[in-house]
């Protein structure tokens, strides 16, 4: 069972700071060989949403980032979205953009969501009402797409 947390940059504790780089570098850099600048001054800035597996001794196994209108994009948006893969295959990714889209509905209102995804899960993101806005761009040599999700009212 996933429990989720949902903090500011200033609430993180060092422990779970430590904990969300620790698994975007191991997701991001190790795992998809790509070398990368991840601290971006961007974090500061954000609503991290933590996933804690109470089955793996409460292991942060999914996390995003989530930004209102105007930071990284014109409208609010979700990033750096990572499931470890000792989470994979049992649906917790599909939770943690549920929990995401949810969080930014709670704080922002029913209002559009514009990702950067990785080109290859077009599908996961369209099941979840994303549609495609952008051709498909190199981001750190890893073809990705701008996705938007309209307001659902």
């Amino acid at each position: 069972m996933i429990k989720w947390t949902i903090k500011t940059f200033e609430e993180l504790t060092t422990q779970e700071l430590y904990a969300l780089l620790r698994l975007r570098s191991e997701v991001f850099v190790v795992e998809q060989q790509c070398v990368f600048q991840d601290m971006d001054n961007a974090d500061q800035l954000a609503l991290h949403i933590l996933g804690y597996d109470d089955t793996l001794d409460n292991e942060l196994v999914a996390y995003t980032r989530i930004f209102g209108p105007g930071i990284k994009f014109d409208m609010c948006s979700i990033g750096r979205v990572v499931t470890s893969s000792r989470a994979r295959g049992n649906g917790t990714g599909r939770k943690l953009m549920e929990h995401s889209i949810a969080t930014v509905e709670d704080r922002f209102g029913k209002v559009p969501i514009k990702i950067g995804a990785q080109q290859y899960l077009d599908k996961f993101y369209s099941s979840l009402g994303f549609q495609q806005s952008s051709e498909m761009y190199l981001e750190d040599d890893i073809p990705h797409i701008e996705m938007i999700r309209e307001a659902k009212v």
